[in-house]
């Protein structure tokens, strides 16, 4: 089969969707992939480091288009990309198409393009290529959150995340016990904070509880207690996913009128619209924005930051799915691989995702497939 790999050209997309490991598996599997000149550079991989497994380097995004099967990617389809495909084509990505643009979708269905969402795919009732970034974006919400604890930052609360003898640690209010609340709460203790994890689900709650010997204050989320702990909060987490929706606003902006002053919030799950009320995206390079004296870090592609290390863990999580499909043929790995399927958003001319479809008001029709054996 013939894999494309273009250059990432949304704003500060620093990641690549193969590492050269991945690319060295493919090439020595019998297939090729063709990579554009210097998809690699920001994650600090070279054109020559690809050329050495066997890749094929391409000097424009319309070639390596043009001359794959199965292109994958990092970023959402842009409109310009959406009009490189040609009928028939597949292809890999963080699609996100229920807060994307209905011309992008449109657009996958007129030419009959295969989608395939990475953070829809599913794995023994896991999600495994989200899993990986959601990893990182856990540890980095610690991380980025304490950065604008610090007094050199206007409007900063100026506190400590760990406290000292006599003086009280930072609160952490963390909203999701999922795999980026788990990780937040990791971080978050490792820094010596105290730490609270709001959740639906009380097997999440008890699983973290379990995880770190109690140590962790775990509590069932409704909006009365969501409002107590975003008051109580010097750090908060946005840490909420509902699988191919649209976040729900579970912190109200009353709520956050409540929070103390130069209290920061880390809005996680902006990629999906958000969970806070006051959010809206931001960027790497410009991350923050302050609305009722609260400092909101909404930054979508978090995982850009550490574009090394993301790149490798997309790689260790993604590769065997391009694989299966370039040895086994498209058709044949969805109907041996039900997880994969279900991250099948658009196939043949018909939208195959239900909360897809009804979010944009259109026909859904279930991925209808035939062996190619």
């Amino acid at each position: 089969m013939r894999i494309g790999i273009p250059r990432e050209t949304h704003f500060e997309e620093k990641r690549v969707a193969l590492a050269p490991a991945g690319v060295d598996v493919l090439v020595k599997s019998g297939h090729s992939v063709f990579i554009e000149t210097g998809a690699g550079t920001d994650s600090h991989f070279t054109d020559e480091e690809y050329r050495a497994v066997g890749a094929t380097i391409v000097y424009s995004k319309e070639e390596v288009f043009q001359r794959s099967e199965l292109v994958a990617k990092i970023a959402q389809i842009t409109e310009d990309e959406a009009n490189l495909l040609e009928e028939g084509q597949t292809v890999f990505s963080f699609l996100r198409l229920a807060v994307g643009k209905k011309n992008i979708l449109d657009s996958l269905l007129s030419r009959k393009i295969t989608a395939i969402s990475y953070e829809l795919i599913e794995k023994e009732e896991n999600l495994p290529i989200l899993h990986v970034m959601s990893e990182i974006a856990g540890q980095l919400s610690i991380h980025l959150g304490e950065r604008y604890f610090s007094s050199d930052f206007a409007n900063s609360r100026g506190v400590l995340m760990g406290g000292v003898a006599g003086v009280a640690s930072a609160a952490v209010v963390i909203l999701g016990a999922g795999v980026v609340g788990y990780s937040a709460a990791r971080a978050a203790l490792g820094r010596g904070a105290q730490v609270i994890v709001l959740d639906r689900d009380l097997a999440r709650l008890r699983r973290l509880e379990d995880a770190f010997d109690k140590h962790v204050t775990t509590v069932m989320a409704n909006p009365y207690t969501i409002a107590r702990g975003v008051k109580f909060a010097d750090l908060l987490i946005g840490a909420v996913q509902i699988k191919a929706e649209k976040s729900p606003h579970l912190v109200t902006e009353e709520m956050i009128k409540t929070m103390k002053k130069g209290a920061v919030i880390v809005d996680v799950s902006i990629d999906q619209g958000g969970c806070v009320e006051t959010s809206y995206p931001t960027t790497i390079s410009d991350p923050v924005f302050i609305k009722h004296d609260v400092i909101h870090y909404c930054v979508p592609n978090m995982p850009s930051l550490v574009s090394r290390s993301a790149s490798y863990a997309l790689t260790n999580a993604s590769i065997e799915y391009i694989q299966k499909i370039a040895d086994n043929g498209l058709n044949n790995t969805l109907i041996s691989d039900n997880g994969l399927a279900k991250g099948v958003c658009t196939h043949n001319g018909n939208c195959t995702n239900n909360q897809i479809a009804h979010a944009f008001n259109i026909e859904y029709k279930r991925l209808h497939l035939f062996s190619t054996n």
